[in-house]
Protein backbone atom coordinates (compact mmCIF):
# COMPACT_ATOMS: atom_id res chain seq x y z
CA UNK A 1 0.00 0.00 0.00
CA UNK A 2 0.95 3.33 -0.87
CA UNK A 3 0.63 6.30 1.26
CA UNK A 4 1.89 10.08 1.22
CA UNK A 5 3.97 12.07 3.47
CA UNK A 6 4.45 15.68 4.72
CA UNK A 7 6.03 16.65 1.73
CA UNK A 8 3.41 15.38 -0.81
CA UNK A 9 5.94 12.29 -1.93
CA UNK A 10 4.97 8.77 -2.35
CA UNK A 11 6.51 5.96 0.44
CA UNK A 12 7.41 3.11 -1.18
CA UNK A 13 8.59 5.72 -3.95
CA UNK A 14 6.95 4.22 -7.18
CA UNK A 15 9.25 3.67 -10.02
CA UNK A 16 10.83 0.76 -11.80
CA UNK A 17 13.36 -1.72 -9.46
CA UNK A 18 17.07 -1.19 -9.86
CA UNK A 19 18.38 -2.83 -12.74
CA UNK A 20 20.64 -5.67 -11.27
CA UNK A 21 17.35 -6.80 -9.41
CA UNK A 22 15.00 -6.83 -12.13
CA UNK A 23 17.54 -8.92 -14.40
CA UNK A 24 18.11 -11.67 -11.27
CA UNK A 25 14.19 -11.69 -11.03
CA UNK A 26 14.16 -12.49 -14.54
CA UNK A 27 16.65 -14.81 -14.24
CA UNK A 28 15.25 -16.69 -11.52
CA UNK A 29 11.70 -16.84 -13.23
CA UNK A 30 13.66 -17.53 -16.56
CA UNK A 31 15.11 -20.83 -14.37
CA UNK A 32 11.94 -21.85 -12.56
CA UNK A 33 10.13 -22.19 -15.76
CA UNK A 34 12.63 -23.85 -17.71
CA UNK A 35 13.06 -26.49 -14.79
CA UNK A 36 9.06 -26.67 -14.46
CA UNK A 37 9.29 -27.84 -18.39
CA UNK A 38 9.65 -31.51 -19.41
CA UNK A 39 10.33 -31.51 -22.72
CA UNK A 40 13.30 -28.95 -21.42
CA UNK A 41 14.64 -31.75 -18.67
CA UNK A 42 14.65 -34.71 -20.97
CA UNK A 43 16.61 -32.82 -22.93
CA UNK A 44 18.85 -30.99 -20.34
CA UNK A 45 18.96 -34.14 -17.68
CA UNK A 46 17.54 -37.32 -18.50
CA UNK A 47 18.98 -38.02 -22.25
CA UNK A 48 22.69 -36.93 -20.93
CA UNK A 49 22.31 -39.25 -18.08
CA UNK A 50 21.18 -42.23 -20.06
CA UNK A 51 23.62 -41.83 -22.19
CA UNK A 52 26.31 -41.46 -19.66
CA UNK A 53 25.04 -44.65 -17.75
CA UNK A 54 23.83 -47.05 -20.71
CA UNK A 55 27.40 -46.38 -22.65
CA UNK A 56 29.76 -47.09 -20.08
CA UNK A 57 27.93 -49.76 -18.45
CA UNK A 58 27.34 -51.60 -22.30
CA UNK A 59 30.75 -51.89 -24.66
CA UNK A 60 29.08 -50.88 -27.73
CA UNK A 61 31.60 -48.51 -29.13
CA UNK A 62 34.95 -49.04 -29.14
CA UNK A 63 36.57 -46.13 -27.67
CA UNK A 64 40.03 -46.67 -27.44
CA UNK A 65 42.29 -47.36 -24.40
CA UNK A 66 41.18 -46.67 -21.16
CA UNK A 67 38.08 -46.36 -19.68
CA UNK A 68 34.76 -46.09 -21.58
CA UNK A 69 33.83 -43.47 -18.99
CA UNK A 70 37.20 -41.40 -19.50
CA UNK A 71 36.03 -40.75 -22.43
CA UNK A 72 32.49 -40.40 -22.37
CA UNK A 73 31.97 -37.66 -19.85
CA UNK A 74 33.81 -35.32 -20.76
CA UNK A 75 31.57 -35.46 -24.29
CA UNK A 76 28.64 -36.04 -22.61
CA UNK A 77 29.23 -32.89 -20.26
CA UNK A 78 30.06 -30.81 -23.82
CA UNK A 79 26.66 -32.13 -24.82
CA UNK A 80 24.67 -31.02 -21.39
CA UNK A 81 25.85 -27.39 -22.64
CA UNK A 82 24.69 -27.98 -26.32
CA UNK A 83 21.16 -28.92 -24.71
CA UNK A 84 20.72 -26.21 -22.77
CA UNK A 85 22.57 -23.66 -24.38
CA UNK A 86 21.25 -24.09 -27.74
CA UNK A 87 18.61 -26.83 -27.63
CA UNK A 88 16.13 -26.10 -24.86
CA UNK A 89 16.82 -22.41 -25.27
CA UNK A 90 16.26 -21.83 -29.12
CA UNK A 91 12.74 -23.77 -28.74
CA UNK A 92 11.48 -21.66 -25.39
CA UNK A 93 12.61 -18.74 -26.48
CA UNK A 94 11.26 -19.49 -30.29
CA UNK A 95 7.74 -20.15 -28.74
CA UNK A 96 7.97 -17.11 -26.76
CA UNK A 97 8.50 -15.26 -29.41
CA UNK A 98 5.10 -16.82 -31.22
CA UNK A 99 3.04 -16.13 -27.83
CA UNK A 100 3.89 -12.88 -28.03
CA UNK A 101 6.05 -13.02 -24.60
CA UNK A 102 9.12 -10.99 -25.80
CA UNK A 103 7.11 -8.48 -27.50
CA UNK A 104 5.35 -7.81 -24.21
CA UNK A 105 8.61 -8.28 -21.99
CA UNK A 106 10.73 -5.78 -24.63
CA UNK A 107 7.90 -2.91 -23.30
CA UNK A 108 8.91 -3.39 -19.58
CA UNK A 109 11.57 -1.52 -17.81
CA UNK A 110 13.91 -4.36 -18.26
CA UNK A 111 15.85 -3.20 -21.33
CA UNK A 112 16.02 -6.23 -23.89
CA UNK A 113 19.67 -6.70 -23.52
CA UNK A 114 18.69 -7.16 -19.35
CA UNK A 115 16.15 -9.82 -20.65
CA UNK A 116 18.88 -11.33 -22.55
CA UNK A 117 21.40 -11.40 -19.98
CA UNK A 118 18.44 -13.45 -17.42
CA UNK A 119 18.15 -15.95 -20.02
CA UNK A 120 21.96 -16.31 -19.81
CA UNK A 121 22.21 -16.61 -16.40
CA UNK A 122 18.89 -19.02 -16.22
CA UNK A 123 21.42 -21.24 -18.66
CA UNK A 124 24.16 -20.82 -16.49
CA UNK A 125 22.48 -21.79 -13.41
CA UNK A 126 21.27 -25.17 -15.42
CA UNK A 127 24.32 -25.73 -16.53
CA UNK A 128 25.80 -25.58 -13.41
CA UNK A 129 23.33 -27.78 -11.94
CA UNK A 130 23.75 -30.38 -15.05
CA UNK A 131 27.20 -30.35 -14.85
CA UNK A 132 27.11 -31.36 -11.11
CA UNK A 133 24.88 -33.90 -11.31
CA UNK A 134 26.67 -35.46 -14.62
CA UNK A 135 30.03 -35.00 -12.64
CA UNK A 136 28.71 -37.62 -9.38
CA UNK A 137 27.63 -40.00 -11.79
CA UNK A 138 30.52 -40.12 -13.68
CA UNK A 139 32.58 -40.23 -10.46
CA UNK A 140 30.13 -43.31 -9.56
CA UNK A 141 30.97 -44.96 -12.63
CA UNK A 142 34.81 -44.77 -12.13
CA UNK A 143 35.79 -41.53 -13.81
CA UNK A 144 38.85 -40.62 -12.95
CA UNK A 145 38.91 -36.56 -14.18
CA UNK A 146 42.09 -34.63 -14.67
CA UNK A 147 43.73 -31.49 -16.22
CA UNK A 148 43.39 -28.01 -15.09
CA UNK A 149 39.97 -27.16 -13.77
CA UNK A 150 40.24 -23.26 -14.93
CA UNK A 151 41.07 -24.50 -18.33
CA UNK A 152 37.78 -26.66 -17.96
CA UNK A 153 35.59 -23.76 -17.16
CA UNK A 154 37.07 -21.43 -20.05
CA UNK A 155 35.61 -24.40 -22.43
CA UNK A 156 32.30 -24.24 -20.83
CA UNK A 157 31.98 -20.68 -21.12
CA UNK A 158 32.87 -20.46 -24.41
CA UNK A 159 30.91 -23.02 -25.72
CA UNK A 160 27.64 -21.56 -23.36
CA UNK A 161 28.49 -18.82 -25.55
CA UNK A 162 28.58 -20.08 -29.05
CA UNK A 163 25.71 -22.12 -28.58
CA UNK A 164 23.72 -19.69 -26.67
CA UNK A 165 24.34 -17.39 -30.04
CA UNK A 166 23.19 -20.00 -32.38
CA UNK A 167 19.89 -20.83 -30.38
CA UNK A 168 18.79 -17.03 -30.11
CA UNK A 169 19.75 -16.80 -33.95
CA UNK A 170 17.39 -19.82 -34.12
CA UNK A 171 14.71 -18.88 -32.30
CA UNK A 172 14.79 -15.13 -33.55
CA UNK A 173 15.13 -15.81 -37.11
CA UNK A 174 12.97 -18.92 -37.36
CA UNK A 175 9.21 -19.53 -36.61
CA UNK A 176 8.55 -21.44 -34.24
CA UNK A 177 7.38 -25.25 -35.57
CA UNK A 178 10.70 -24.77 -37.63
CA UNK A 179 12.90 -23.93 -34.87
CA UNK A 180 11.57 -26.81 -32.62
CA UNK A 181 12.02 -29.07 -35.52
CA UNK A 182 15.59 -27.47 -36.46
CA UNK A 183 16.59 -27.67 -33.05
CA UNK A 184 16.10 -31.40 -32.63
CA UNK A 185 17.39 -32.34 -35.64
CA UNK A 186 20.77 -30.57 -35.03
CA UNK A 187 20.66 -32.32 -31.73
CA UNK A 188 20.82 -35.54 -33.06
CA UNK A 189 23.35 -34.62 -35.52
CA UNK A 190 25.47 -33.23 -33.60
CA UNK A 191 25.23 -36.43 -30.69
CA UNK A 192 26.30 -38.27 -33.46
CA UNK A 193 28.79 -36.83 -35.83
CA UNK A 194 30.29 -34.52 -32.73
CA UNK A 195 32.32 -36.81 -31.31
CA UNK A 196 30.16 -36.61 -27.99
CA UNK A 197 30.08 -40.77 -28.35
CA UNK A 198 31.52 -41.83 -31.22
CA UNK A 199 34.94 -40.88 -31.86
CA UNK A 200 35.85 -38.59 -34.33
CA UNK A 201 38.39 -40.78 -35.91
CA UNK A 202 35.92 -43.76 -36.42
CA UNK A 203 34.99 -40.82 -39.20
CA UNK A 204 36.20 -40.36 -43.20
CA UNK A 205 39.55 -38.14 -43.01
CA UNK A 206 37.58 -35.29 -45.01
CA UNK A 207 35.08 -35.76 -42.57
CA UNK A 208 36.81 -35.36 -39.93
CA UNK A 209 38.52 -32.10 -41.07
CA UNK A 210 34.68 -30.77 -41.10
CA UNK A 211 33.63 -32.01 -38.10
CA UNK A 212 36.32 -30.65 -35.77
CA UNK A 213 35.09 -27.25 -36.76
CA UNK A 214 31.84 -27.47 -35.12
CA UNK A 215 31.14 -26.21 -31.73
CA UNK A 216 30.32 -29.48 -30.03
CA UNK A 217 33.58 -31.63 -31.25
CA UNK A 218 35.66 -28.46 -30.13
CA UNK A 219 33.72 -28.53 -26.95
CA UNK A 220 33.88 -31.90 -26.53
CA UNK A 221 37.47 -32.65 -27.71
CA UNK A 222 39.05 -29.86 -25.68
CA UNK A 223 37.27 -31.26 -22.52
CA UNK A 224 38.78 -34.49 -23.49
CA UNK A 225 41.97 -33.55 -23.76
CA UNK A 226 41.96 -31.88 -20.35
CA UNK A 227 40.12 -34.15 -18.01
CA UNK A 228 40.95 -37.41 -20.05
CA UNK A 229 44.98 -36.60 -20.97
CA UNK A 230 45.78 -33.91 -18.66
CA UNK A 231 46.85 -31.30 -21.67
CA UNK A 232 47.43 -27.41 -21.07
CA UNK A 233 45.23 -25.26 -22.47
CA UNK A 234 43.61 -26.67 -25.45
CA UNK A 235 44.09 -22.97 -27.54
CA UNK A 236 43.06 -24.63 -30.88
CA UNK A 237 39.34 -25.71 -29.52
CA UNK A 238 38.88 -22.37 -27.37
CA UNK A 239 39.72 -20.81 -30.83
CA UNK A 240 37.08 -22.52 -32.59
CA UNK A 241 34.48 -21.72 -29.38
CA UNK A 242 35.32 -18.05 -29.69
CA UNK A 243 34.64 -18.11 -33.29
CA UNK A 244 31.47 -19.28 -32.93
CA UNK A 245 30.64 -17.38 -30.21
CA UNK A 246 30.89 -14.24 -31.56
CA UNK A 247 29.76 -15.24 -34.90
CA UNK A 248 27.06 -16.78 -33.32
CA UNK A 249 26.24 -13.72 -31.20
CA UNK A 250 26.92 -11.02 -33.66
CA UNK A 251 24.45 -12.44 -36.05
CA UNK A 252 21.41 -12.68 -33.30
CA UNK A 253 22.04 -9.23 -32.16
CA UNK A 254 21.80 -8.15 -35.62
CA UNK A 255 18.81 -10.70 -36.71
CA UNK A 256 17.05 -11.44 -34.28
CA UNK A 257 13.02 -10.13 -34.50
CA UNK A 258 10.95 -9.99 -31.79
CA UNK A 259 7.86 -10.05 -33.29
Amino acid sequence: MTATTGTGTYAPKPGAAPLGRMIAAQAVLETKMLLRNGEQLLLTVIIPTLLLVLFSSVDIIDTGAGKTVDFLAPGILALAVMSTAFTGQAIATGFERRYGVLKRLASAPLPRWGLMTAKTLSVLVTEVLQVVLLTVIALALGWSPHGDPFAVLLLLVLGTAAFSGLGLLMAGTLKAEATLAAANLVFLLLLVGGGVIVPLDKFPGAAQDVLGLLPISALSDGLRDVLQHGAGMPWADLGVLAVWAVAGLAAAGKFFRWE
